[in-house]
């Protein structure tokens, strides 16, 4: 294992987060029957993402029940030398509803980025915002290369081990 730069590694697993439109998202029913689907996102001010979620999806009612998923970044397979070692970015968060006046700027935000369709989505009554907030995961970057990380920030803490 190389010893790497604390800094450096935040910056390329922020990297990584960053060359993505959509995040990979599971989530648990209530039995704890697990739920993974995608959704596009936006970071709020805090780094934390933001998602626009239907009452359709497993995802939504899980959410509002048990407010805590997963959340994946991944190396395209294309882009990989080996399938086994995929950079990745593994987070555990923290979800809730964004109600109240924090709403309308992130809609606003999220509509700039991801344009008619939001705006469309907005007229719906069954859509839900949400705040995932990191917790903690793990940045990977292939074999013996794993380090643990915290906050929205994702910040490198140590070698992940186990």
């Amino acid at each position: 294992m190389e010893k790497s730069d604390p800094e450096k590694l935040q910056r390329q697993a922020r990297a990584l987060r960053d060359r993505h439109r959509t995040l990979l998202l599971a989530t648990a029913d209530a039995e704890g029957r697990p739920e993974i689907s995608y959704a596009p996102y936006l970071l709020d001010d805090d780094q934390a993402f933001c998602v626009y979620l239907s009452e359709l999806a497993p995802h939504t009612r899980n959410l509002l029940a048990r407010p805590e998923a997963g959340v994946l970044f991944i190396q395209p397979e294309e882009e990989a030398r080996n399938p086994f070692a995929r950079e990745r970015l593994v987070l555990r968060c923290r979800a809730e509803e964004v109600t109240g006046p924090a709403r309308e700027p992130l809609l606003e935000r999220m509509e700039a980025r991801f344009g008619e369709t939001l705006a469309l989505l907005r007229s719906l009554p069954d859509f839900h915002l949400f705040r995932l907030r990191v917790e903690e995961g793990s940045y990977v970057r292939g074999f013996g290369q794993a380090w643990r990380l915290v906050g929205n920030a994702l910040e490198i803490r140590e070698l992940r081990r186990g």
